[in-house]
């Protein structure tokens, strides 16, 4: 058990270590040499868990999604936009997150990562669309998958503008106006008048989910806690983004 915890924990912090590496440079300009001296591995650890550095990369835009689930919510559609604000918050500051999103729509590889980040993207929105389609909480006319489509498409634009007028500094801020303009045409009237649409939304979803986390921790007796990743990316988000390269 002591090994494969270790293991875990090393794959984790490879992954960490090439999103910085990925995110700075690209995905040709990334090599294993800077993987390996950031992540203070020796190469034969990056391969014995990734055969390549299109694997390593793969494995950068598949993390985001292995993470926990965000709080679950009465209305459905708030958890709908809590998923897009919380990355909002969060891509400027983690590097999975950013490096994922830079290798999801760069020419150089996004043949080879099917897709990038967004079909899963795309897919997390359409469950989260459908649950409150059952619940009443969408205008008849909403079809889950093609809104989930549109919405992560728009995401993803917002975000682009973003990194290139602001470096993401606005992204926050952005965001919110994207879903104060197109909740109204998704969700019935009542619903719309509940959701939080605030800029700082994101951020306070990420409080109460450090705060879960803390509660449970000391839960937990010490000798049967198993160690945290360190990297804000311990969130399963609504991330429909890429980078300009």
């Amino acid at each position: 058990m002591a090994r494969q915890e270790r293991a875990v924990r090393t794959r984790r912090l490879i992954l960490e270590a090439a999103a910085s590496v990925f995110d700075e440079y690209g995905y040709e300009g990334a090599t294993i040499g800077e993987v390996v001296a950031r992540a203070g591995v020796t190469r034969g650890a990056v391969y014995f868990h990734f055969a390549s550095k299109r694997e390593l990369a793969q494995g950068v835009v598949e993390e985001q999604f292995g993470q926990d689930d965000l709080p679950e919510r009465h209305c459905k559609l708030q958890e709908f936009v809590d998923m897009g604000m919380v990355v909002a918050h969060l891509m400027p500051r983690d590097p999975l997150l950013s490096a994922g999103a830079r290798l999801s729509l760069g020419q150089d590889v996004f043949g080879d990562l099917s897709g990038g980040a967004a079909p899963g993207w795309i897919q997390r929105a359409e469950a989260v669309l459908t649950a409150a389609g059952a619940r009443g909480e969408l205008l008849p006319h909403v079809v889950p998958a093609e809104t989930a489509w549109l919405v992560t498409g728009a995401w993803t634009g917002v975000q682009i503008q973003s990194q290139k007028m602001s470096g993401r500094a606005d992204l926050e801020r952005r965001v919110a106006v994207l879903y104060q303009h197109l909740m109204p045409s998704i969700a019935v009237p009542g619903v719309l008048a509940t959701l939080d649409l605030g800029v700082d939304r994101g951020g306070r979803v990420v409080a109460e989910l450090a705060d879960r986390r803390e509660a449970e921790s000391a839960a937990v007796p010490e000798s049967a806690a198993v160690p945290e990743p360190t990297s804000a990316a311990a969130v399963s988000v609504q991330a429909p983004a890429s980078r300009s390269t």
